[in-house]
């Protein structure tokens, strides 16, 4: 803050500072405030609104924990955010270390370049892409039978389309915090390494893992709030029987008319959201100034 002041001086940085407040409070705080009140708060007829029968309770909370089905899916969907973030990592490390470590600029150019040109397409083709290429006589089928590893196309939508299409969506969320920070590391640490008789794997484990664990968590926690709380994906390329929690979220609001309900819903997400970020930092020992970084 100082700094700021310091830079643009009084005026421009009040300026600046209040815009920033003036955000926050109308995008973020507004919003999640409203989301409580509703979450909080019966679903009534608008003739009933502010009347007796409008208290305040955890009904529409609890009404998540008494619905089986409904439980079900939310801890699905946990899980295979956690699976997401994780797969996500396992493609996305070796290919930031390369491009940190062994790239060169004109390598790194291209390889940046073809990495983030699909993404200045919308989200929503880049997953119906995806439903293209998984289709039962889509390209993958075909190239499939041609080679002959399967006798009859097989219908890939479900749980393994999905995480397919979010570990695709949110990889660039996961591989620039990875690669901004093992780009800092000094290559002379892993030849001393190296030189010592370290193994490949355990200068990784050792080494460049430490170094990177802002980035690793940064990435983690990214790609695991976005896979919680995404719908397209689950929407185009789901089946039936792998609903996501985010599409029963939009029931309510949409389909049911229950918005009180559907917040309560998404106020459960967003304390998910905050608990796994709180507890991905917690144990890799780093704090928001790192992530911020």
């Amino acid at each position: 803050m100082a700094e700021l002041y310091r830079r643009f001086g009084g005026g421009l940085a009040t300026v600046f500072v209040g815009l920033v407040f003036l955000w926050l409070a109308g995008m973020v705080l507004a919003p999640n405030v409203m989301m409580i009140d509703y979450a909080l708060r019966p679903n009534l007829p608008p003739a009933q609104v502010g009347g007796p029968d409008d208290v305040y309770s955890l009904d529409n909370i609890l009404y998540l924990a008494k619905e089986g089905v409904h439980r079900a899916i939310f801890f699905k969907t946990v899980w295979a955010s956690a699976f997401v973030a994780f797969a996500t990592f396992v493609v996305c490390y070796p290919l930031a270390y390369w491009l940190a470590q062994h790239a060169t600029p004109g390598q790194l150019g291209i390889a940046l370049l073809a990495l983030t040109i699909p993404f200045w397409i919308n989200e929503v083709l880049r997953t119906l892409a995806w439903y293209i290429l998984l289709a039962f006589r889509g390209p993958l089928n075909a190239a499939l039978l041609g080679i002959g590893i399967i006798d009859q196309p097989v219908r890939w939508y479900g749980n393994a389309g999905v995480l397919a299409g979010m570990v695709y969506a949110y990889i660039l969320f996961m591989l620039f915090p990875i690669y901004n920070s093992i780009e800092s590391l000094e290559k002379a640490q892993i030849e001393a390494a190296r030189d010592l008789g370290a193994s490949t794997w355990r200068i990784h484990w050792r080494v460049v893992m430490p170094h990177a664990k802002a980035g690793i968590a940064t990435g983690c926690v990214f790609t695991f709030m976005l896979a919680a709380g995404s719908y397209v994906a689950p929407a185009l390329l789901g089946a039936p029987g792998s609903r996501w929690f985010t599409e029963i979220i939009y029931n309510w609001f949409f389909e049911g008319g229950d918005w009180n309900r559907g917040a309560a819903y998404a106020l459960v997400l967003l304390v998910l959201c905050l608990v796994v970020v709180l507890a991905t930092l917690k144990l890799a020992r780093v704090n928001l100034t790192d992530v911020a970084k």
